[in-house]
């Protein structure tokens, strides 16, 4: 499972800045006020040598009332889930009461720490990390997370003795399926249904799933592995400790999956948190299923209506298949199980290059791409660059121009030739050198040289 590591440090000193900038997003907001970020926010590295979970917190305060105390007591629950840890603090403030607050806490915790001295752009690194050498926490490390300054190397720092993530995962021969979604929504009932026998506690106490639990077996001829994850709660609800943990346990799980299947229940609504981590799976490039679980307990006349909230909630991702089930009868379980598999082939599909060269001159005789300054975006043939998801390289000239727009119409026009069922399809598209740039280099070298070589005349 990927390492969790959490963001501490008091408020206003740029925690939120280094989370974006350390998960390439803008998922924390960011405000020269203290105090915007008051929850937890999780998000991916992208990053680093070793990928991670990170999680961003509101503060750490010594002697805090009304919201600070609920903002201290997120952090502290933070602190507990994390297996590695980051401070912040500023550089140009100095050390303050609430810095050596904070460092004896996070000493007491035993767990390796980075001390991120931010905001030092433009200054001397070594005059500023001096005075912090005082907080106890090793050498400190001069960033400027606005700019991106250090960030690589902190991260680095901070996960050093740690290894990448193992082998890719098609290699491992078992289909991995996380199921994930709010508690009590029917997902350990989900895995016992599948696997024919009580394999996972099943209650409809919420919260008796409390970390990710892997179960092998085999159906259709084919191996597999679920990860039952905790149920992911809106987190305003969540007060256990150990229930507080699971967000983070289920991007650990949705990190390690081919196969991600989200349970809804029917009669409760699409929740914030369930798009979240959706939109987490999809960052990851997971293959989607969305079940919709205790549909035989919805009335016909309402049914509609649910499909059509769903839409809309989903909008985003369109090309995941949503299941209506019971996973306490087994209605429509054998289908979600097929369409897991269908999915995972299409995610590991092989495609050569001149059939998607084919299919990208196809897609361009039925809809050029727009013209930009009145010339014209020129794709010349396509490969691809990996699985898991299908990865398409576009080459090309002008391919910094193409709009998102035309991305998502090739996107779908190879899903649908390739049928690459319940995936997302990342394009990215290169752009060719010219080879006119290359021959005005050349003259222009040479022109160079007879202009330096002594005694060499032009005619005239």
């Amino acid at each position: 499972m990927l390492p969790i590591v959490a963001i501490v440090g008091r408020p206003n000193v740029g925690k939120s800045t280094l989370f974006n900038a350390l998960t390439h997003s803008r998922a924390a907001i960011v405000a020269d006020v203290p105090g915007v970020t008051r929850d937890r926010q999780y998000g991916y590295s992208r990053v680093g040598r070793v990928p991670c979970v990170l999680v961003d917190t509101g503060g750490l305060l010594e002697h805090p009332k009304g919201l600070d105390a609920q903002m201290r007591q997120q952090t502290e629950k933070a602190v507990a889930e994390a297996d590695r840890l980051i401070i912040v603090a500023d550089a140009r403030a100095g050390v303050t009461a609430q810095d050596l607050f904070i460092a004896r806490e996070l000493r007491r915790t035993g767990k390796p720490v980075v001390l991120a001295v931010n905001k030092a752009e433009g200054l001397d690194s070594e005059l500023v990390t001096a005075e912090f050498h005082s907080l106890g926490l090793g050498a400190p490390r001069a960033i400027a997370a606005s700019h991106g300054q250090g960030c690589l190397e902190l991260i680095d720092a901070l996960l050093t003795g740690l290894e990448p993530e193992p082998a890719p995962l098609e290699d491992s021969g078992a289909i991995r399926v996380a199921i994930i979604g709010r508690p009590n929504v029917g997902k350990s009932t989900l895995i016992n249904r599948v696997l024919g026998e009580e394999r996972v506690i099943a209650s409809a106490a919420p919260g008796t799933t409390r970390d990710s639990i892997l179960v092998p077996f085999q159906r259709d001829g084919r191996d597999f592995l679920f990860i039952d994850t905790a149920g992911v709660r809106r987190r305003a609800r969540v007060e256990d400790p150990v229930e507080r943990a699971s967000v983070a346990r289920t991007l650990q799980a949705v990190a390690e999956a081919h196969v991600v299947i989200l349970v809804l229940d029917a009669h409760d609504t699409v929740g914030e948190q369930d798009a979240s981590v959706l939109g987490q799976a999809l960052d990851r490039g997971r293959v989607i299923l969305i079940a919709v679980n205790k549909w035989d307990g919805i009335a016909a006349e309402q049914r509609e209506e649910i499909r059509r909230q769903l839409g809309l909630k989903l909008d985003f991702v369109p090309f995941a298949p949503q299941h209506f089930i019971s996973a306490r009868h087994g209605t429509g379980v054998g289908e979600l199980v097929r369409d897991a598999i269908r999915g995972y082939d299409a995610a590991m599909l092989r495609m050569s290059t001149p059939a998607l060269t084919r299919a990208l001159e196809q897609a361009l005789e039925a809809h050029q791409p727009p013209l930009v300054r009145g010339r014209r975006i020129k794709l010349r043939y396509a490969h691809q660059g990996g699985r898991n998801p299908p990865r398409i390289v576009i080459h090309g000239n002008q391919t910094a121009s193409v709009p998102e727009s035309y991305r998502r119409y090739l996107a779908n026009v190879f899903r649908e030739r390739f049928d690459l069922y319940a995936t997302p399809v990342a394009i990215e598209f290169r752009s060719d050198a010219n080879p006119y740039d290359r021959l005005r280099a050349g003259k222009a070298r040479r022109s160079v040289r007879s202009r330096t070589i002594p005694g060499r005349q032009r005619r005239g």
